[in-house]
C-alpha cells in the first residue's frame, strides 16, 4: 500500500502533517479520517481501516489535527469547532487533488467532529463513527479535577493517554456549547455507528442517543469487548471489515478493468501488519479475505492459512462442478458440501521415502433422491474439477520483480 505525505493549511494558516494511503491501482473513491481526541493520525485502528479500504481500492487521508502529532500549531489554541474547520480544510484539499471524499470516518471525538462538518461537505455519501459522543462535552470528563485550573488561569497542562498537553478555557467553553443532535437529524448521508458496550471513557449511550437523533439509512454495529482506542488487532480488524462491506452500499467504488489475459482480474496479497503475517487479499478489486497464520506459528489467526485458502479453492471447485453437471443433467441433487482437509505425507514410491507430498483428502456429501448410479457419476465428476486438475497436473508460476518503491517516512 503506497503511502504519500501530505500536507495542507489549516485553520490558523498552519500546515497539518497528513498520510495519504492509495490504492496499489486507480482510486476508486475517497475517505477522511478523524482521529480520536488528543490521539493521532497513527494509531493502530486508524491504520489497519486506512489498510483495509486501500486494499479495496479506496484512497483514505488521515491527518493530524493542530497542535498534534507532526501538525504545526498549538494545542491548547484550539477548539472542537477548529477540529470541524480543520476537518473540512482537509476535504477542500483533497478536492483540490482531485480527490474529493466521499467518506467520513471519525473516532471519538473525531466522530462528533465527521457528524458536525458533513453537512458542509458536498462530496460526501457516507459517514462512520467510531466511539463518538452524542456530546462533545463529554471529553472534559477526562480531565474533570484541571477544570478548575483551567476556569481559573485560562489553561492548564494535563496528562492524557500518557502524554502531557495544554487545555485552554476556550476548547472548554466551546465544546460543552456543541449540540449535536440538528447536525445529526438532517445529516442526509448513509450512518454506520460503531460502539463498544464495555468503553469506559465513552459510554454506549452515546451511541444509542446519535442513532436516535438520526434518520435513516442507519446502521448501528457493536464491537463487542473492544477498548475505546480499539487497540486489540482483532478489534481493530473487525471494525475495517465492518466498513469495508458497508461503505459499499452506499459509495460506488470504481474498480478497473482486468488486463488482458486475466478475464477474472487480479488478486492481491498485501501485508497488513509486517510483525506477523497477516495478509489483506483483495481478488478483482471486489472481493476480500484476510490470510494468517496461527498463534502458535507467529500469527494472529485472523483469518485462513494459504493452505486453508486452497482447500477451500478445491472444496468450491469440486462443489461448483458437481452443481453445473446435476442441473445440466436434471438430477434430483439438493445439496452439496465438500469437506477439505491437507496434509504432508512421505511419498509412496519406496525411492523417494524421504520426500514428502501434499496430500488433500475430500468427503462429499450429496444430498437428494440420487439413485446409486447417479451418486457413482458425480464421483467421478468430481475429479474432474479443474482446480483438482490443476493440483494432480500441476502449474507454472512466473514470477517478476516489479519497481520498488520506497518505503514512507
Amino acid at each position: 500500500m503506497p503511502t504519500e505525505r501530505f500536507t495542507f493549511t489549516g485553520h490558523d494558516g498552519g500546515q497539518l502533517a497528513a498520510r495519504l494511503d492509495l490504492p496499489d491501482g486507480p482510486v476508486g473513491a475517497v475517505a477522511l479520517m478523524a482521529h480520536c481526541f488528543t490521539c493521532g493520525k497513527d494509531i493502530a485502528a486508524a491504520r489497519r481501516i486506512a489498510a483495509r479500504l486501500a486494499a479495496m481500492g479506496i484512497a483514505v487521508l488521515r491527518f493530524d489535527f493542530t497542535g498534534l502529532g507532526h501538525s504545526e500549531g498549538e494545542f491548547a489554541n484550539t477548539s472542537f469547532t477548529s477540529n470541524v474547520t480543520d476537518l473540512t480544510a482537509a476535504a477542500g484539499a483533497l478536492a483540490d487533488r482531485g480527490l474529493a471524499p466521499q467518506i467520513l470516518i471519525g473516532h471519538s471525538l473525531g466522530g462528533a467532529a465527521v457528524l458536525r462538518a458533513a453537512g458542509g461537505i458536498d462530496s460526501v455519501k457516507a459517514v462512520v463513527t467510531i466511539g463518538a459522543p452524542f456530546d462533545p462535552g463529554h471529553v472534559t470528563h477526562n480531565f474533570d479535577d484541571a477544570l478548575d485550573h483551567i476556569a481559573r488561569d485560562g489553561s492548564a497542562e494535563v496528562t492524557l493517554g500518557g502524554r502531557k498537553l495544554r487545555i485552554g478555557q476556550a476548547f472548554v467553553e466551546d465544546v460543552e456549547a456543541q449540540r449535536l443532535a440538528p447536525a445529526i437529524a438532517g445529516l442526509d448521508r448513509a450512518l454506520l455507528i460503531l460502539h463498544a458496550p464495555r468503553d469506559e471513557i465513552v459510554g454506549i449511550d452515546n451511541a444509542t442517543q446519535i442513532f436516535a437523533a438520526a434518520r435513516h439509512p442507519k446502521s448501528f454495529v457493536t464491537l463487542d469487548d473492544a477498548d475505546h482506542l480499539v487497540t486489540r488487532p482483532e478489534d481493530a480488524e473487525y471494525a475495517a471489515e465492518v466498513i469495508g462491506a458497508w461503505v459499499t452500499r452506499y459509495v460506488e467504488i470504481t474498480r478497473p478493468a482486468p488486463p488482458i489475459g486475466a478475464p477474472e482480474g487480479v488478486t492481491r496479497v498485501s501485508e497488513i501488519d509486517r510483525a506477523g503475517f497477516a495478509q489483506d487479499v483483495i481478488a478483482g478489486g471486489i472481493h476480500h479475505a484476510v490470510a494468517d497464520e496461527p498463534a502458535a506459528y507467529g500469527g494472529t489467526n485472523l483469518g485462513m492459512t494459504p493452505y486453508q485458502f486452497l482447500a477451500a479453492a478445491l472444496g468450491a471447485c469440486t462443489s461448483m462442478t458437481l452443481r453445473m453437471y446435476a442441473r445440466r443433467k436434471n438430477w434430483p441433487l439438493a445439496h452439496v458440501s465438500v469437506d477439505v482437509t491437507h496434509d504432508r505425507m512421505h511419498a509412496q514410491d519406496a525411492s523417494s521415502t524421504s520426500e514428502r507430498i501434499d496430500r488433500f483428502h475430500r468427503r462429499i456429501s450429496l444430498t437428494g433422491p440420487l439413485d446409486a448410479a447417479q451418486r457413482a457419476r458425480l464421483m467421478e465428476i468430481a475429479d474432474r474439477c479443474p482446480v483438482h486438475r490443476t493440483l494432480e497436473a500441476g502449474a507454472v508460476v512466473e514470477t517478476e520483480l516489479v519497481d520498488t518503491v520506497a518505503e514512507p517516512v
